[in-house]
């Protein structure tokens, strides 16, 4: 895990220290659809030249539920964007990466969990959307859609205590792989 996360944050490290990036925008925000699902996260946004922003997003949750319900999960979603007219003002179009791990199930309104838990990785990519609005110098808020291609690597379990696997499984997806409503603050 260590090696996963280090990356992203040594590339974030090494793009702060570039003379490119010196005087340019850094954003701080968060996926306000990714809350209402209990799921905390943030991400950090570094212009890079006029129209070019690099995003790295993540997303992170650990809470327990009662009646053995899991929702638990880490993604990181890192992305390169491209501006249409100058970074951080309206339509974007960007290529995003994404990583994850999962432990989800016993999940009383989703009929596929509702007596399995799954827990597995997963990975892919694909190309992003988006629309951003700026409320005054430090404030925003953005909307994406982004679609690609999803592999799912898990083990599907009858319970969550009882850990009796039922079987392995390797998913492919193309499709959806990226929503978000951003509330973004400008650090400058």
């Amino acid at each position: 895990m260590y090696r996963v996360l280090g990356l992203p944050f040594f590339c974030i490290i090494l793009l702060l220290l570039s003379p490119q990036v010196i005087g340019q925008q850094v954003a701080l925000k968060t996926n306000v659809l990714f809350w209402a699902t209990t799921t905390p996260n943030a991400g950090v946004e570094v212009g890079l030249g006029r129209q070019f922003t690099v995003d790295l997003w993540g997303a992170y949750n650990a809470w327990k539920f009662p009646n053995d319900m899991k929702l638990n999960l880490y993604l990181l979603q890192p992305e390169v964007r491209f501006w249409t007219c100058r970074k951080f003002e309206g339509h974007f179009f960007g290529v995003h990466g994404h990583y994850g791990h999962f432990n989800i199930g016993q999940i009383p309104f989703i009929s596929g969990l509702k007596n399995y838990v799954l827990r597995g990785d997963l990975y892919g990519g694909g190309i992003t959307y988006g629309y951003h609005w700026a409320f005054g110098d430090r404030w925003g808020m953005e909307a994406m859609i982004g679609g690609g291609y999803v592999s799912m690597k898990y083990t599907k379990y009858k319970c969550a205590e009882c850990a009796e696997p039922v079987g392995a499984y390797t998913r492919n997806y193309f499709g959806p792989t990226r929503i978000g409503f951003s509330i973004i603050y400008f650090l400058r």
